[in-house]
């Protein structure tokens, strides 16, 4: 099979992985080594840093061949697709020559399961190994790791990649023994938890050898089963935790060809996905927990017309409005519209004056989902405005749905 066809072939079996941002990766460069390549750079897969680059990957899987019959995996054991491999010596090659053509800026490489899951993971730390010390490769490099394989080739891959991941899969257990029953929960968390304690190892000891210093991520599919958005949201929370995760991916389920029965006919609203990373957003930088965004007593389902923060805030028309030359950091961050930097600010102008509405407009802050919320010198919110009629005002045009 010529080249270019296994390219086409590989690179559209990886689209399916949503975890390739290469943020968090370490400054390194090559321009006193002799090499090639470099992270500091501004970026065919595109992904995007929290903040805002746009940063381009060669994004490949190493094969498509796989020992696994997971039922929501385009690439298992049963499935109806074309197959391909690339050599070790190939995927390098590739790296270097789109490297050269100013294509991209990193490589991520995942791969289904081949022979076993030693030799698989050998084969990619075998093409990390010779990017950083055959050809002094200084740019981006992500490993999909194999929770099976042995501690010794995850310990390898961990010294030449930035970040490496293990996906989860599922939200749930259940979820993973009805979908993918020839893996399993324990095994995956385990691999985790080796990973995390060699990133910190790596990090207390200054003198250390380096380890994946972008960390690790893992990535759930939302919709294939009937896990909802509260049981995604504590399987994050359990797994930023424990294992320290610089990212939760989300990636909703989309059909795949010669699908099974088991499985819905319908992929989830996207939307859907969007407002997981924004709730998954303010569980990180916000101070909400899980419960909050999606409480208990109701189906566990965020909403779908309202991003998370206001679906709370409308939820507790109680604690509003807030006294923005008053209010604590904590309880400005809840109210819908303001980011941290925009409240840090606010929080620096008030040690100067006291804050009226027209300086929320000199802040930029869009006004119309503030104001509700917020009282000033000069303004206060009507009091008698009704939840109901503050989600209506303030709901977000309905996102298209692009499978029809």
């Amino acid at each position: 099979m010529k080249l270019s066809d296994k390219l086409a072939i590989l690179a559209d079996a990886a689209k399916y992985d949503a975890s390739c941002s290469s943020s968090g990766g370490k400054g390194r460069n090559s321009l006193g080594t002799g090499g090639i390549g470099s992270t500091e750079g501004m970026g065919i897969c595109h992904a995007y840093a929290p903040d805002g680059r746009c940063i381009s990957l060669l994004k490949i899987l190493l094969t498509n061949f796989c020992v696994y019959d997971c039922v929501y995996c385009v690439n298992r054991r049963s499935s109806n697709v074309q197959r391909a491999r690339f050599t070790a010596e190939e995927v390098v090659n590739l790296t270097l020559e789109f490297y050269r053509r100013n294509y991209i800026e990193g490589l991520f490489l995942s791969s289904g399961i081949i022979q076993s899951p030693d030799y698989t993971m050998e084969q990619l730390v075998r093409v990390a190994r010779s990017l950083r010390v055959d050809h002094k490769f200084g740019g981006y490099i992500h490993l999909k790791t194999i929770p099976d394989a042995s501690p010794e080739l995850i310990d390898a891959a961990g010294r030449w990649a930035d970040r490496l991941s293990i996906n989860v899969e599922m939200p749930t257990e259940g979820g993973l023994k009805a979908l993918a029953p020839e893996k399993d929960l324990g095994d995956i968390r385990s691999a985790m938890g080796r990973l995390r304690l060699s990133i910190d190892e790596a990090r207390a000891e200054k003198k250390a050898p380096r380890f994946a210093p972008a960390g690790q991520s893992t990535q759930m599919i939302v919709g294939a089963d009937s896990a909802s958005d509260r049981d995604v949201l504590t399987a994050s929370t359990n797994l930023y935790t424990n294992y320290r995760l610089r990212r939760v991916y989300y990636s909703a389920f989309s059909p795949i060809p010669d699908a099974s029965k088991i499985l819905p006919l319908k992929p989830p609203p996207l939307v859907r996905e969007h407002r997981l990373y924004q709730a998954d957003w303010l569980m990180r930088f916000y101070g909400f927990r899980a419960d909050e965004i999606a409480p208990p007593g109701d189906d566990g389902m965020l909403s779908l017309d309202v991003d998370p923060k206001l679906a709370w805030a409308l939820r507790h028309r109680e604690q509003f409005p807030v006294d923005v030359n008053r209010a604590s950091r904590d309880m400005l961050l809840r109210v819908p519209g303001l980011g941290v930097k925009t409240v840090d600010k606010m929080i620096a102008m008030r040690g100067l004056k006291r804050i009226r509405y027209a300086d929320l407009i000199r802040l930029r802050v869009p006004v119309k989902k503030v104001a509700p919320f917020v009282e000033t010198v000069d303004h206060r919110p009507r009091g008698d405005r009704e939840s109901f009629m503050l989600r209506q005002d303030l709901r977000e045009p309905a996102q298209p749905d692009l499978f029809g």
